[in-house]
C-alpha cells in the first residue's frame, strides 16, 4: 500500500467513522489541542473528557493559565496523576505569554522547546490546530503502524522509534493533515487496540503485515516486565476539634511535587515528635483500612491512623503546613491517593460523632 493509498483509506473511514464530537474537537485553537494532548498522556479518554471541561471553564486561556496560583491548577488536575504535566503545563503557559506575546510558536522545533512538549505532542498542535504537515507518535498511532509494518521491539526502544517515525513521516500526507492525525489517533484508540483489534472492520487491513501473518497481537511488542520495588509508608491524619486534619505542602520538584500531602512516617512512634513540632497533644488514635498505590516505578503500601489532637496553646504556623476543613475543603492540589484518605477519615469522624 503507498503512502497516499495509505492516508486515502484513513481518511475516509475517518469521514464516516470517527469521532468528531469530543470538546477539544469544537472550537479548535492551539492552547485547546495542548492542553487536550497533555491530558491524554497515559490517560483515557473516557477520564478526560470531564478533566478537559473542567479545565477550561477555570483557565480559558493561555494568559489564565500562566496567571493561575499553582495550586488552583493542580486542584483541577487532582486525580489525573502524573503531575509534573500540570507543573510544565503552567511554565509553557508562562513562557508562551512572556515570550511569545501569548501565541504559540508555529513550528515543531520551537514547540517542543516549551516544557512538557515532545515532539509528537508538538506535531499534535501544529497539525490539529495550525494546519502544518508534522507527524505524531502517540501510543496509538505506535500501535497502529507497529502492526501495519510488523515492526519487531519495544517502542520504547530508540532503534524501533526511530523506525516508527520513519513510517509516520512517511504516511503523513500534505493535505488534511489536521483530520489525518485525528484519524490516526482514533484508529489506534477505537479499532487497533491493545487486546482485541477489529481488524475485519479496519480500513487498512490489506496492507498490514501483522494481520496479514495472523500477529496482530505481537505488535507492538510490550516493555520488558521489571517487578515492581514495595515500598511502606505510615501516614497519620491528625485531626483538630473542628474535623480539619493537617497536611504539607510537597516540594516543588519530586514525587507529587507541589501537592497538599499527609505526613509521611517511618512507624508510630515518630508520632510524638509530629504532635510536639507542631503544638499538638494526642488524645487517641485509630487505625483506617490501607491502600496500596502503584506509582511507573514502585507500589507505595500506605498504613493510614487518624489521630485525634489537643492545641497545647499558641503555636507559630510552620510554612507549607496548613489544616484542611473536610466541611468546606480549600481547592488545593490533591494526590489521588491522599483524597481518598481523607474521605475515609471523614467517614470515620462522622462515625465517631454518631456513636
Amino acid at each position: 500500500m503507498s503512502p497516499q493509498q495509505f492516508s486515502s483509506v484513513v481518511l475516509e473511514w475517518f469521514d464516516q467513522h470517527g469521532r468528531h464530537d469530543l470538546p477539544w474537537q469544537q472550537g479548535i485553537t492551539p492552547y485547546r489541542v495542548w492542553v487536550s494532548e497533555i491530558m491524554l498522556q497515559q490517560t483515557q479518554v473516557s477520564t478526560v473528557l470531564n478533566y478537559f471541561d473542567r479545565f477550561m471553564q477555570a483557565l480559558p486561556t493561555v494568559q489564565a493559565l500562566a496567571e493561575a496560583p499553582e495550586d488552583e491548577v493542580l486542584h483541577l488536575w487532582t486525580g489525573l496523576g502524573y503531575y509534573t504535566r500540570a507543573r510544565n503545563l503552567q511554565k509553557a503557559a508562562q513562557i508562551v505569554v512572556a515570550e511569545h506575546a501569548g501565541e504559540f510558536p508555529r513550528s515543531v522545533a520551537q514547540l517542543t522547546e516549551l516544557p512538557g512538549i515532545g515532539r509528537s505532542t508538538a506535531g499534535a498542535i501544529a497539525s490539529i490546530s495550525m494546519g502544518l504537515r508534522a507527524p505524531i507518535l502517540d501510543g496509538n498511532v505506535k500501535r497502529v503502524l507497529a502492526r501495519f509494518t510488523a515492526q519487531g521491539g519495544y517502542p520504547g526502544e530508540p532503534k524501533v522509534a526511530n523506525a516508527l517515525w520513519m513510517a509516520a513521516e512517511r504516511f503523513t500526507p500534505m493535505t488534511r493533515v489536521n483530520d489525518y492525525t485525528q484519524a490516526m489517533m482514533d484508529l489506534g484508540a477505537t479499532l487497533c487496540t491493545r487486546s482485541k483489534p477489529s481488524c475485519l472492520i479496519c480500513p487498512l487491513q490489506r496492507g498490514c503485515e501483522a494481520h496479514l501473518l495472523g500477529e496482530e497481537k505481537r505488535y507492538p511488542e510490550p516493555k520488558p516486565r521489571k517487578a515492581l520495588p514495595q515500598r511502606r509508608a505510615l501516614m497519620p491524619l491528625l485531626t483538630n476539634h473542628e474535623g480539619a486534619i493537617l497536611l504539607y505542602r510537597r516540594p516543588s520538584s519530586g514525587l507529587w511535587g507541589g501537592l497538599w500531602s499527609l505526613p509521611e512516617l517511618d512507624s508510630l512512634e515518630q508520632l510524638d515528635d509530629l504532635a510536639y513540632q507542631h503544638g499538638l497533644r494526642m488524645t487517641e488514635r485509630q487505625a483506617l483500612q490501607g491502600l496500596t498505590h502503584t506509582f511507573s516505578h514502585f507500589q507505595l503500601a500506605i498504613e493510614p491512623w487518624l489521630v485525634r489532637v489537643d492545641s497545647l496553646g499558641p503555636h507559630v504556623a510552620e510554612p507549607d503546613w496548613l489544616w484542611y476543613n473536610l466541611a468546606t475543603p480549600p481547592r488545593l492540589g490533591l494526590a489521588a491517593p491522599v483524597k481518598k484518605l481523607l474521605a475515609r477519615a471523614a467517614d470515620a469522624l462522622i462515625a465517631g460523632e454518631s456513636r
